[in-house]
């Protein structure tokens, strides 16, 4: 190989890593698995190996993974370095770490445990008393601070029965398949992202800025390490673990301690076996010196811990044959292709279908329908299709595509701007009722008390309503909704149903945006109506009509004409509009020369004296508009505290800033 060839591969692989370790550390959304990325470690590792010379200080190979978000929070230093660990793949390896131990060190303990999959943090206590929680971040200088949501995870003791003056522990932040599975479940009734697995959602989870959010995605955590005592002395690992569990502090259970490369080995391959037996995801197995003093003379390099390495276990992979491709229509109208194939074994478990995610990842592939397929299960709950044997591939085969309409509603299919899903927009769409039911009822649109999770399920299984405008009609139906207890006994009843005829009263602009047209929010429902005046001159406008609204671009306006093109929409605002909903919009007088009329603004960071609310009501009420995004069109930016992107977009655009004192100056006028 030649000298430039190697730089280049060492270009790119460090290019390459570093990418994937941004993905990885801080935007907690890996583009691969950990099998692969561990391989272009591995060629890294060999090449620099066989080149020391071309080796550098700011190689992959030579930092830790990863940085701290400013953004995610303030950010901490570190009292003591949260290194990686150098991971090993073959029994080889394992043997090569204790030989050199035992000869360095005489007889060392080695503990075995298992390596948890989720995201580390050290937890500081100050004379028994828990006070801080930060990321590893860049793993040498600082993380970043999460003591509130750390604050909220149940396993995170809070105060300590024994206090020494000082106590500084490590552990993995992650999260149980059940609640992940709970969490995903949630996501999509909402039609928010799905998170592709356990560890993404828990480190992702615990960067949150609410702590509401990580107390009901229920997080849980690991500790496997001392990192710091003043006040105590503790001399091994093991004496930390008991320390710890006399304290309620929960460790990593089942570790082994173990002697000899024998002992090490068969616990490696015990915890292996069982790991599909867990509630959470392992990607390894951890082989540690047990005495804190033989730690000491080993030492570190500037990534890893020489007293510690981290055994990677090979995926379990097979060949089958791929049936079938079915597609599902999700609750928000995604529409998802799983792998149906012949019954294979991974890690224990009888497997028979796949994920494909989408229609990029299928051609990325080429599946075909009877292809010999590969399927692992690597650190995933989902079994993953990893590819195709071409030489397997039966004559006569052709590429899969995904149908124009819709699997459940016969609906044509739209693959969303600048993304892989193909979603089926029709809003009346049987696979998506509840979710559209219940964004009718929301805060955001017809804002109905009572009507949402869980009385919108009770009311489809019993089959009262079957579109929005069924709801409207279950005042005549008490007695039955009484008989089956929908909403409980009559009080509750009759609090919902008076909430539901109040909401006849809502603006039209509340209607549309509860009628659930794909694209179209509160913001841009209100523009709509201040344009068309109401919902029958909205329904008649064309697409060169819609798109003259401000904001209103033309993947927008063809969705809303597609909208009242159908004859069922049309027939359920016919209904909607004989019941008493309110269809046409009030029309408003404002001052000439107001501060507001006809203004855009934009609302960014946290208010002292409203809501975001509160704000857009009292703008929107004085004839002003209140958008989400800043664009050239926004005439002025109210800036409240920890003010973001919104922000610099506006000041790079030159539009009016405005603080909380500026802006009530214009309410004053």
């Amino acid at each position: 190989m030649e000298i430039s060839q190697v730089k280049a591969e060492l270009l790119q692989l460090r290019k390459e890593i570093r990418r994937h370790n941004k993905k990885y550390y801080e935007l907690d959304a890996p583009e691969i698995s950990d099998y692969e990325y561990d391989k272009l470690m591995a060629r890294l590792k060999e090449l620099e190996a066989a080149y020391p010379e071309f080796i550098t200080a700011t190689s992959p190979t030579q930092t830790v993974g990863g940085s701290a978000r400013r953004e995610a929070g303030k950010l901490v230093a570190h009292d003591v370095p949260m290194l990686s660990l150098q991971d090993v793949f073959t029994r080889e390896d394992v043997e090569n770490f204790i030989g050199d131990a035992i000869e360095k060190l005489g007889a060392p303990e080695f503990i075995v445990e298992e390596k948890i999959d989720g995201l580390s943090v050290a937890l500081r206590y100050a004379d028994g008393k828990f006070f801080q929680a930060i990321t590893r971040g860049d793993g040498i200088t600082q993380g970043e601070d999460v003591t509130e949501n750390a604050r909220v995870i149940e396993d995170v003791v809070q105060t300590l029965v024994d206090a020494p003056k000082y106590f500084e522990i490590r552990g993995e932040v992650y999260m149980t398949h059940k609640n992940f599975l709970a969490t995903n479940a949630r996501q999509e009734k909402l039609g928010l992202k799905i998170f592709a697995n356990p560890r993404n959602c828990a480190a992702g989870t615990l960067r949150q800025l609410d702590s509401r959010i990580v107390r009901e995605r229920k997080l849980s955590m690991f500790v496997f390490n001392l990192q710091k005592v003043d006040g105590a002395e503790i001399r091994s690992h093991v004496e930390a673990y008991n320390f710890m569990a006399r304290n309620g502090i929960k460790i990593i259970h089942a570790y082994k301690v173990c002697r000899t490369f024998e002992e090490v080995w068969a616990a490696i391959e015990e915890i292996g076996r069982r790991r599909e037996e867990l509630d959470y995801d392992i990607d390894g197995a951890v082989v540690k010196v047990n005495d804190f003093s033989q730690r000491e003379v080993l030492g570190s390099t500037s990534k890893f811990p020489r007293w510690a390495v981290a055994y990677k276990y090979p995926p379990d992979e097979r060949e089958t044959v791929l049936r079938k491709i079915e597609l599902s229509v999700g609750r928000t109208g995604r529409i998802t292709p799983t792998a149906v194939f012949d019954a294979v074994n991974l890690n224990g478990t009888k497997v028979e279908r796949a994920t494909l995610h989408n229609q990029d990842f299928i051609s990325g592939l080429d599946v075909r329908l009877g292809d010999t397929i590969r399927v692992y299960k690597s650190g995933e709950i989902i079994p993953r299709v990893s590819g195709v044997v071409t030489s397997k591939r039966p004559e006569n085969s052709v590429p899969f595509k995904f149908p124009d309409t819709c699997p459940v509603c016969g609906h044509k299919l739209e693959r969303e701007e600048s993304a892989a899903d193909f979603r089926c927009v029709n809003p009346n769409c049987p696979a998506q009722l509840e979710n559209h039911l219940l964004n009718f009822a929301g805060r955001n649109a017809m804002d109905i008390k009572g009507l949402g999770e869980t009385s919108v399920p009770k009311l489809i299984a019993a089959g009262f309503v079957k579109n929005v405008a069924d709801i409207y009609k279950l005042h005549a139906r008490r007695e039955e909704l009484l008989a089956k207890k929908i909403f409980g006994l009559a009080k509750s009843t009759d609090k919902i149903l008076a909430a539901i005829e109040e909401s006849k009263k809502n603006s039209p602009a509340k209607l549309l945006t509860g009628l659930g047209i794909f694209g179209v929010g509160s913001a841009a429902a209100r523009d709509l109506l201040e344009h068309f005046g109401s919902l029958e001159k909205l329904s008649a406008a064309t697409v060169e009509e819609l798109e003259q609204v401000s904001d209103i671009g033309e993947v927008t306006a063809r969705r809303v004409r597609e909208f009242f093109d159908d004859a069922d929409n049309l027939k359920i605002l016919k209904e909607l509009t004989e019941m008493g909903l309110t269809v046409e919009q009030e029309k408003k007088i404002f001052a000439e020369g107001s501060a507001f009329a006809g203004k855009s603004f934009v609302l960014t960071g946290k208010l002292e004296k409203y809501t975001r609310d509160e704000a857009g009501k009292l703008i929107t009420a004085r004839g002003g508009r209140v958008l989400g995004a800043v664009s050239k069109n926004t005439d002025y930016v109210i800036v409240g505290d920890k003010a973001g992107s919104k922000l610099t977009k506006a000041q790079e655009l030159g539009i009016k800033i405005l603080s909380e004192d500026d802006f009530e100056k214009l309410l004053a006028e």
